[in-house]
């Protein structure tokens, strides 16, 4: 059975029903940032209501599946192969801790056969749509099955899980198999294609997890500190042993303090590190505010490249995939800092 999970309407049904539903989405929501308030908290029982009989009426194919983050998009599509025709809503650069959903996305959310979404508040501004979106179609958290005892949950944001579990590779292996799950239930006549798509791409994210592992491990032991603008990275950095910072905390809505400047500038002087890094879906500013810090105290900081954090590069290229963002991320890593 699907946890969280909503239903959308058929293709056939009247304009009129269409911009009923529509105007019912649009209600007002309130936002949460990335803090997990009370509509997340809410979104799962309200799911758990609508499941019984969610597969029972053949599927017409493509399954139309709709996820929130292009690293859930890429999964669907390559899970789901030609069973399923995945769209995501939020592309290249684009930063779901701050998104906010637009009436053409509520139309594809209510047109769905599946909706997607990441969870743990990764989507806060979109938590109220989920909750409606719950009464009536099927929705998978994909991240709803992940142990507790697995997540992080930083001193500075207490009570809350950092949501970015893609950079832990393994980890992210366990929301494959949550879209696997998702789309038997909905499809049952596609199981044996699920199955076997999602075996070929778990060895292949096997593989990736290892290849990570080496390379980061080729990084001298006192030069391993990955400085971004945000905290993005935190499983990046217990996984493969690379110490991590970030200027913000885990949601972009946070901004830094003077003092989490002044706190980095003594880190990297005093460790001489010598570059941090940007991200795709992050402005720069704060990063540029470490670099002239580190100069006015006589040392050279420059920037070792854009790294990819809650936001996969452009459609059609390799870092448009999730392994082909997680190389590009490795291999900027390691040139900036081996």
């Amino acid at each position: 059975m699907l946890d969280v999970t909503f239903r959308c309407g058929d293709l056939s049904r009247g304009a009129a029903a269409a911009a009923i539903t529509v105007a019912i989405l649009l209600i007002p929501m309130g936002s949460s940032g990335c803090d997990r308030g009370a509509a997340a908290d809410k979104a799962e029982p309200a799911a758990r209501a609508n499941t019984s009989g969610a597969s029972a009426a053949p599927r017409r194919l493509p399954l139309r599946v709709v996820c929130t983050i292009g690293m859930i998009t890429d999964a669907a599509r390559i899970v789901g192969g030609d069973r399923v025709q995945a769209v995501g809503l939020m592309g290249e650069g684009v930063d779901p801790h701050l998104y906010k959903a637009s009436t053409g996305d509520v139309r594809l959310l209510s047109e769905a056969d599946l909706i997607l979404y990441n969870g743990l508040n990764l989507e806060g501004k979109m938590g109220d749509l989920f909750v409606r979106m719950a009464r009536s179609r099927p929705t998978a958290a994909v991240t709803e099955r992940i142990d507790e005892k697995l997540l992080r949950e930083p001193p500075e944001f207490a009570g809350h899980f950092d949501p970015h579990v893609w950079f832990d590779v393994e980890m992210w292996s366990g929301a494959v198999e949550r879209i696997r799950d998702a789309l038997i239930e909905l499809d049952p006549d596609g199981r044996s294609e699920y199955e076997r798509r999602t075996k070929d791409y778990l060895e292949e994210l096997y593989e990736l997890n290892e290849w990570i592992s080496e390379q980061i491990a080729a990084i001298p032991a006192e030069s391993r500190v990955l400085i971004t603008a945000h905290d993005a990275f935190g499983y990046f950095g217990r996984a493969y042993d690379i110490e991590v910072r970030g200027l913000q905390g885990i949601s972009t809505e946070s901004e830094p303090s003077l003092k989490d400047v002044n706190d980095l500038v003594d880190l990297l002087v005093s460790r001489r590190i010598k570059a941090v890094f940007v991200e795709s879906s992050v402005p720069r500013k704060s990063i540029e505010a470490l670099i002239e810090g580190c100069r006015a105290r006589g040392h050279e900081v420059r920037v070792g490249g854009e790294l990819f954090s809650d936001a996969m590069g452009r459609a059609g290229t390799p870092e448009g995939t999730y392994v082909g963002m997680v190389r590009h991320n490795v291999e900027t890593i390691v040139n900036a800092l081996k």
